[in-house]
């Protein structure tokens, strides 16, 4: 009989990807209508949450981020979170494949195809694009990803609507799949939020109010766009907190309207993608380490740096939380290049420096040494021996 200790045994899976698990929603969210009864485990929860000092961050702000970004490698970012259970409720039907929609650069659509290829499923990608000739389509970011895990990736108008244009094709494609190869498909067509999907951030407020999210900040920020992310979290929101204690009102702020519920400000932001907000991207990762994509995080974060420098009324407090949502293969399709190379700050230039007499750095005057370098010879010479004990020691 194998133990878990056995060498033999050490590298041995011990789950299968594709398991089943049963699936409880929490307490305050049991009496909600069309909660999942099952789930699959995608991604690492529990993603950490440290202090995040963005450059031009207001002096009495405590600005914190949730690191979704870090659910896994392939499967970063939200999207993995309402995959457990839509993707569970495909293996459930009994399905062999998996169909869904987004643009060519998608996030989702990538997470889809790299989920589907854990779970042995199919993954057929309908993707908005202004190119009609595949071969125009670089393969890199998102989609370098989808084709190295030999996702199919079907061309459509970039304008096609999703109700008449969209969703007929789906249909369309899951009916062939059936009579030519008999094979059952799941269709997930993003823009139809689902009770499904939205249980992703719902189970996701669970995670943070283990991480102490009530006790610790007064304001979240997230970024929107399908609106399943930010719905889940003000759902949360409201389900937990104390109406009779607490009537403070919460934004959750789109495009054009403006949504209330109680407790927390939870913000989702959009703004528009331009050379400056390209340029926060850089001073962001420079000064943090965080990566924040073109598309959304990037975006979320710049709205939210700008509101609190000018118009700090949006926010109940000071402590705020920002989930970063993922979407790094978006600095990877070609839209950052050019800031790099406008770029004229000396830390993010690339130097040539083929010839070990040069200086590395340029060298004021006043530090040269008589050859006009600023190498000086250490007087303390370096002599590398090893002792009794067969470690190398510096005298």
């Amino acid at each position: 009989m194998e133990k878990d200790g056995d060498a033999s045994n050490m590298f041995k899976w011990k789950e299968n990807p594709a398991t089943l698990l049963p699936y409880t929603p929490p307490d305050w969210a049991s009496h909600l209508n069309g909660s999942p009864t099952v789930r699959i485990k995608l991604f690492q929860p529990m993603t950490p949450i440290h202090m995040w000092k963005i450059p031009g961050l207001p002096d009495d702000v405590e600005l914190y981020i949730k690191r979704d970004d870090m659910t896994g490698a392939a499967l970063t970012g939200n999207k993995v979170r309402k995959l457990e259970f839509l993707l569970a409720e495909a293996l459930a039907s009994k399905c062999n494949a998996v169909i869904t929609c987004g643009a060519v650069l998608s996030n989702h659509c990538r997470t889809t195809a790299v989920a589907a290829g854990i779970l042995g499923l199919e993954a057929h990608l309908l993707l908005r694009s202004k190119i009609k000739n595949p071969e125009d389509i670089v393969p890199r970011g998102n989609v370098l990803l989808n084709r190295l895990v030999g996702a199919q990736q079907y061309l459509i108008p970039n304008e096609a609507n999703l109700d008449t244009e969209i969703v007929p094709r789906m249909q369309i494609l899951a009916k062939q799949l059936s009579d030519i190869r008999n094979i059952k498909s799941y269709l997930i067509p993003v823009g139809k939020p689902s009770t499904t999907a939205v249980q992703g951030y719902l189970w996701a407020w669970q995670e943070l109010l283990d991480q102490g999210i009530q006790e610790r900040f007064d304001d979240v920020i997230v970024t929107i766009a399908t609106g399943e992310n930010a719905a889940g979290l003000a759902i949360g929101n409201y389900l937990t907190g104390s109406k009779l204690k607490n009537n403070e009102k919460i934004g959750l702020k789109t495009h054009t309207d403006r949504k209330e519920t109680k407790k927390k400000r939870l913000y989702a932001y959009w703004v528009k993608y331009t050379h400056f907000l390209k340029d926060f991207i850089r001073k962001v990762a420079m000064t943090t380490g965080v990566l924040l994509d073109p598309t959304y995080t990037g975006k979320a974060a710049s709205g939210m740096s700008h509101d609190l420098t000018y118009d700090r009324s949006k926010f109940q407090g000071n402590r705020i939380l920002f989930i970063h949502t993922g979407g790094i293969f978006g600095l990877y399709d070609g839209r950052m290049t050019n800031i790099l190379s406008e770029s004229r700050d000396d830390q993010s230039q690339m130097k040539v420096w083929m010839d070990l007499a040069d200086d590395p750095i340029p060298v004021p005057a006043d530090k040269r040494n008589t050859n006009g370098h600023q190498y000086q010879p250490n007087p303390i010479t370096l002599n590398h021996h090893f002792n009794e004990d067969m470690h190398i020691s510096l005298t």
